[in-house]
């Protein structure tokens, strides 16, 4: 299996050299340059199966060629293994049609925790087999952040260093993240946007001389494997409502557009869905793309789902060399134009292509907040901010009422505690194993949005370099 960059201008890689690269060096996304198939036997053979037998039957065709092949089944039954319910992604029936798909037992509490725990595992195997040390970089909006530094916390062959937007975070996000005390661990406060640590993250990759000079490597969405590991909830979710004899719709949560391009990813793959249905807040960007076919990035708006407040989508791009037909120049000439304008369209035909797999919908803090009240007082349930948004759009946008539809639920509603509490009357308690989470001391560097003064950060807090010079 090999990977190609959605900008054309980047050397094929296998899948370890994916995995520790992230970025590609003309920078676009990596992409496999063929979708392997989930065939009807196959799809109909994992009905019963334990999660991580299934997230290793599907991933397995694409590490064909990397150190980690063969240990697969063992790296994915111990990632697995600390998620706080057996079906590790359990579904909820909310009503006739639709379903939850709780995403968030694992040990951050978020849908991040999927992708990330096997990703830890991923880097440690391939980093102990080629003797290689490198400093992983990324940014967060609130849950990508603590779910990577759970992941890669105390391991011996990497630092891991994390943007998160001062102040826009909710408390128990941040606290997740600069409350663990590991020697590898370093947490940066950007006085600015997520879209602005998002930024610096893509700039310091394509700051060439420093990238070699720290080994950089990516636990963002722009990492495949990260999107990899996403897609295998998409394909249980889809065989425990009936697949392959009934297809279903799923209704995503999203601003950075991974999550639902994961969905995409096992579309491609086989698994019979119909419609995916993009959720946003206030920060519509993708929205208004499936309305207008216009890419537009506007002023990012704080909300009550904090997770999704982005104008720059950076997986888009990943879709968008599909929409182009696997035209390279074509991409880098749209996301070139979008970073120096902030827009770019695309034309009717590729509109008319993407609405066939996608649709999208909107809602701001106040029909956040009902939805969440709604969920409880119809449910018992208590939701957080961005799965009421998930519950929404697959109530109000689902295209087929014969379909089942799937709301992805992607943070338990203890991590936004303040939005539940608003909305319902009562506050959603931590799990007893994050219990002293406020008592605990934080380690956070502030910084400003600043290029120079993150890469000396990195610079002066690297064991890589500390190496070096020793």
């Amino acid at each position: 299996m090999h990977y190609i960059s959605t900008r054309g201008r980047a050397p094929r890689l296998g899948f370890d050299d994916v995995l520790l690269t992230g970025l590609a060096p003309d920078g676009g996304l990596y992409l496999p340059e063929t979708w392997p198939h989930l065939d009807t036997e196959t799809l109909r053979g994992f009905a019963g199966k334990p999660y991580a037998e299934v997230a290793a039957e599907v991933m397995r065709p694409f590490l064909a060629g990397s150190c980690a092949h063969d240990a697969l089944d063992e790296l994915c039954a111990r990632a697995y293994a600390r998620f706080a319910r057996a079906g590790t992604c359990p579904l909820v029936q909310v009503d006739e049609r639709r379903w939850l798909l709780e995403l968030f037992h694992g040990p951050t509490l978020a849908f991040k925790d999927v992708a990330m725990q096997l990703l830890g595992e991923l880097f440690d195997h391939v980093l102990a087999r080629r003797g290689e040390r490198i400093t992983i970089v990324g940014a967060t909006s609130g849950d990508t952040g603590s779910a990577a530094i759970e992941a890669c916390r105390d391991r011996d062959n990497l630092d891991i260093f994390i943007l998160h937007p001062k102040g826009r975070t909710s408390e128990v996000q941040r606290r997740q993240m600069t409350t663990v005390a590991a020697p590898n661990v370093h947490n940066i406060a950007v006085d600015g946007t997520f879209d602005d640590c998002q930024a610096l993250v893509k700039a310091m990759f394509n700051d060439q001389p420093f990238r070699d000079a720290q080994a950089l490597a990516a636990v963002n969405s722009i990492n495949f494997a990260r999107i990899l590991a996403q897609t295998v909830y998409y394909v249980t979710a889809a065989v425990a409502l009936g697949a392959p004899e009934r297809p279903v719709d799923m209704a995503v949560p999203t601003g950075n557009f991974g999550n639902v391009f994961a969905g995409y990813a096992a579309r491609a793959m086989g698994v019979p869905i119909g419609r995916l249905v993009v959720g946003s807040n206030r920060n519509d960007i993708l929205t208004r793309f499936c309305e207008t076919g216009e890419m537009a990035a506007q002023a990012v708006v704080p909300t009550f789902s904090p997770s999704m407040d982005i104008q720059v989508s950076s997986n888009f791009e990943r879709l968008l060399f599909d929409l182009m037909a696997g035209d390279g120049d074509a991409v880098a000439r749209a996301m070139d134009q979008f970073r120096q304008s902030g827009h770019f369209a695309v034309n009717d035909a590729q509109l008319a292509r993407f609405r066939t797999a996608f649709d999208g919908a909107r809602y701001d803090d106040d029909a956040t907040l009902a939805e969440i009240a709604r969920a409880e007082r119809e449910t018992g349930m208590l939701v957080d901010p961005h799965s009421a948004i998930g519950l929404a759009a697959a109530r109000d946008r689902a295209p087929d009422p014969q379909r089942p539809v799937i709301a992805l639920a992607t943070a338990h509603p203890a991590k936004f505690p303040d939005a539940v509490e608003q909305a319902t009357g009562r506050r959603p308690a931590l799990p007893e194993r994050l219990a002293d989470l406020y008592d605990l001391p934080e380690h956070v560097t502030d910084l400003p949005a600043d290029l120079d003064a993150v890469e000396r950060h990195v610079a002066a807090c690297s064991r890589r370099r500390r190496e070096a010079i020793a």
